[in-house]
């Protein structure tokens, strides 16, 4: 692991600084963000908008698409514009890839790999004077340590990290590489966790990881008992999984889903493509068989399921036939939602010198039919729902006069603002659309 100082005229300072948080990406990335915030704060720094002018600057950054890397670079020079002498760290996938490639950015102080994130709040107090440091922390598939993470305060709902890493390598990916190998902690220290996220007063946990439901690699346990531990857990209300693979999506975890009195019926699932060459290409460890199948499976179990599905368009030699299969399997398997993605292309990667490449208009031409379709599926399965009374955890946030919460099958419900909801699950009617695509309701009192 290659970690650096440059250190001259260090002091010591005493008076309380400002710190400002920017994520990008992934669910896990806010439970990350969210545990590195509480560091700081819990060392005498002021939390701010990363809006406001504030002292140092941390950056969670993403790289699962080019223009994810793109954001990222755009997003750091605007800080470090608007914030000259601020202390700015870039951490997350896009630091432990390139680190070299940040660390060029006239203005970014430290540059601090997966292995190196819990200790950002140590590099930031070792520097002494802007641009008087740089730390390089990275080291391609050497990341082995557990950063326990979860996020408090931020939204109604929090995020819990249960997994990292992933063994998979899948022929366009780079997580492996930005992630590591698949690891976890212990069953007893996540329901630890979850009991101060209770504890805080937060009803519903989102689990999340990079591989989720690959969880025990490390400890010998298994996700279907850590689900049922989680259950036990007093003063959590409710908890979705995030994205799981299908072929770790078994049986047994939808049986489960489906009799539990806390776990919600919302299914994150990524597909990636709905033909079968470009599955096998892509090195996906299953077909569209075995895919409907596990879609009908939750169906048939959970009638009103939420199902949000991934996939990529333009892979490389994707043909408009290839492209058609998976817009006819989407539509065969409806689905409530898709995460559309255009391929893009990712260094080190198998795809990355693959021939037949795909025009970028081609991908946007693609990506817009789908984006069509997936307007189609959201508001049919909205319609599917209507007049039915569903339980409703209502968010802090408000717009205009209106409040809104997430049913348990994941529709987004707007009621009049009532200040005394806020963080409370009220039974309410679904009654109709509203303009803006969520669904309005009636409370039952």
């Amino acid at each position: 692991m290659l970690v650096f100082f440059i250190i001259q005229n260090q002091v010591i300072m005493n008076e309380k600084r400002k710190i400002a948080f920017c994520t990008l990406g992934c669910k896990l990335n806010f439970s990350e963000t969210s545990t590195l915030a509480r560091k700081f704060l819990e060392n005498d720094f002021i939390r701010v908008p990363a809006c406001q002018i504030a002292d140092v600057y941390v950056v969670n950054t993403c790289s699962v698409t080019e223009n994810a890397d793109k954001k990222c670079r755009q997003l750091l020079r605007k800080i470090i514009k608007q914030a000259p002498n601020a202390i700015i760290v870039a951490t997350g996938c896009y630091a432990q890839l390139k680190p070299e490639e940040l660390a060029a950015i006239e203005g970014v102080d430290i540059v601090a790999g997966a292995d190196m994130k819990g200790n950002i709040f140590e590099y930031v107090n070792s520097i002494s004077e802007k641009r008087k440091a740089k730390i390089f922390s990275c080291e391609i598939n050497e990341t082995k340590s557990f950063f326990k993470a979860f996020s408090i305060g931020d939204r109604t709902r929090s995020f819990l990290k249960v997994q990292d890493g992933c063994d998979y390598n899948c022929a366009y990916c780079t997580i492996p590489m930005a992630r590591g190998k698949s690891r976890n902690i212990s069953i007893e220290e996540i329901c630890n966790e979850a009991e101060i996220i209770a504890d805080s007063g937060v009803k519903e946990i989102i689990i999340t990881g990079i591989n989720t439901g690959d969880f025990g690699k490390t400890t010998g346990e298994n996700f279907l008992d850590l689900l049922k531990n989680l259950e036990n857990v007093e003063g959590i209300e409710r908890y979705r999984i995030s994205s799981i693979e299908p072929n770790l999506l078994t049986d047994e975890i939808i049986d489960f889903v489906r009799v539990s009195s806390k776990f919600l019926p919302h299914f994150h699932i990524p597909l990636q493509s709905g033909c079968d060459k470009i599955l096998a290409l892509m090195r996906r460890r299953y077909n569209t068989k075995f895919f409907r199948q596990r879609i009908n499976h939750i169906f048939k179990l959970i009638p009103d399921a939420f199902t949000g599905i991934d996939v990529i368009v333009g892979f490389p030699t994707e043909t408009d036939e290839d492209f058609n299969a998976t817009y006819n399997f989407l539509q065969e398997i409806n689905p409530a939602f898709l995460h559309i993605f255009p391929y893009s292309d990712r260094a080190n990667t198998v795809t990355s010198t693959m021939k037949g490449k795909i025009a970028n208009s081609i991908k946007t031409e693609r990506a817009g039919k789908l984006k069509t379709l997936c307007q189609t599926l959201h508001s049919e399965f909205y319609r599917r729902n209507m007049l039915k009374t569903v339980n409703v955890l209502f968010e802090n946030s408000v717009h205009g006069d209106m409040m809104c919460g997430f049913s348990e099958n994941y529709i987004k419900v707007e009621i009049p603002y009532q200040k005394e909801l806020t963080g409370k699950i009220m039974k309410v009617e679904i009654t109709g659309i509203a303009e803006n695509g969520n669904a309005t309701g009636k409370l039952i009192i």
